[in-house]
């Protein structure tokens, strides 16, 4: 009995090794054969989606590649993982970026076109075709159709990089079809209005985006002496954010400001009559001009648009203000006097008044004028005061706050 009992544990101990020789042989082996072959990625292989789950799928979907990589792979399972370790799954159904443009926190920010133009698109073909010519500046004249003439001439100082935008208030459109240019300008016809209510809708600083500068014009000038792509490179020289041609002395000015001076190219400082500075670098001294012809680069242009007030629809009272959008003011807002122009003074806005108590049509358009620049004046020094008065509440509010806390 004892020499069998020992033939047997033998015969054990020799059936252990071959166990453990194989197990090891076969472990080397399969990690031979491993080793061998370029790793294989799950999202390499076209599985039907019922044997992949669908956080999966929607992640591979969302990451744009029809061809997986093995960084996306790491990526997958580091997105795997981590949705495992966080309190729960990422709801890929909902959106919030507060970084959006207001309205659009919804959206993704990689589809979010929050700036236009008014560059025309063709109806066929491919949409990165479309642009043969991407006009850097715009113009836009307010227009009524005894001026077409006047306004064919000035879009003829105006080279293919400017955009051409008429604002119509007589309603005649059809009519400036005779100019070839009119065929790819852009027309916007609203009865009865003024340039300042067509910019207030129609030049939202998104929408003209694009654009390095935007020239904001009456009809009723004169350029005989004026060139458009010289006056941006003398804009451009002079550091001006806003500015307007200088204006021929011998036609009835209102301010000195404006008036051209033949010996300077730009000039951003002036005397007036005694008493109507209060300051050598505030309007209308300086950081002035007026809105018949001013031109605006696209950063003061941002602010300008904020400051024009929606109800008040002629602008008066605007030319004082816009040192507001110009730092600093008396350097950045000048006269440009080697290009000038001729204001002709059309009272073209008074004939789309109306007679109103025994007074003629431009009458009522002067007096509602004044009216604006009065109420305009009004609600920029009240602007002021509650602003400042915020402050003042804020900084009371913070030192209360300090000394409780003491």
């Amino acid at each position: 009995m004892g020499i069998f009992s020992r033939s047997s544990a033998s015969r054990k101990s020799k059936d252990g090794m071959k166990i453990i020789a194989a197990a090891f042989f076969g472990v080397t082996f399969g990690f031979l054969i491993g080793i061998s072959f370029p790793s294989l990625s799950i999202t390499k292989v076209n599985l039907p989606t019922k044997f992949l789950p669908s956080n999966d799928l929607s992640y591979v979907e969302e990451k744009g590649s029809a061809i997986a990589t093995p960084d996306s792979h790491k990526s997958w399972s580091s997105s795997k993982s981590n949705d495992n370790s966080s309190s729960g799954p990422v709801d890929k159904s909902k959106i919030w970026v507060s970084s959006n443009p207001r309205g659009a926190e919804r959206l993704p920010p990689g589809i979010v076109a929050a700036e236009s133009d008014f560059y025309l698109r063709r109806l066929w073909g491919s949409p990165h075709e479309d642009l043969t010519s991407e006009p850097r500046y715009l113009v836009t004249f307010t227009v009524g159709i005894k001026q077409k003439q006047n306004i064919d001439a000035c879009v003829k100082k105006f080279s293919e990089n400017f955009t051409i935008l008429l604002f119509h208030y007589d309603g005649r459109v059809t009519e400036w079809d005779e100019f070839e240019w009119s065929k790819t300008a852009i027309h916007v016809s609203v009865r009865k209005q003024t340039k300042w209510w067509y910019a207030k809708r129609f030049l939202h600083p998104d929408i003209v985006a694009r654009y390095d500068y935007i020239f904001i014009w009456d009809e009723d000038l004169g350029v005989e002496h004026f060139n458009a792509e010289a006056y941006i490179k003398l804009v451009k020289k002079h550091g001006l954010e806003i500015s307007q041609p200088g204006l021929e002395p011998n036609k009835g000015l209102t301010w000195q400001m404006t008036k051209r001076r033949g010996d300077l190219e730009v000039h951003k400082i002036t005397e007036e009559k005694p008493g109507w500075c209060s300051d050598p670098h505030l309007p209308p001294c300086a950081a002035f001009v007026e809105i018949m012809a001013p031109v605006f680069s696209r950063d003061a242009w941002r602010c300008v648009w904020h400051m024009i007030q929606n109800d008040l629809v002629h602008g008066w009272g605007l030319d004082f203000a816009l040192r507001r959008c110009a730092e600093p003011a008396h350097e950045k807002i000048g006269v440009v006097d080697s290009q000038w122009i001729i204001h002709q003074t059309v009272p073209s806005l008074g004939s789309q008044g109306e007679a109103v108590d025994g007074k003629a049509p431009w009458q009522g358009v002067r007096d509602r004028c004044k009216k604006e620049w009065t109420m305009f004046q009004s609600r920029m020094a009240n602007a002021e005061k509650d602003y400042f008065r915020s402050l003042q509440v804020e900084g009371s509010s913070s030192s209360n706050s300090t000394a409780t806390t003491i």
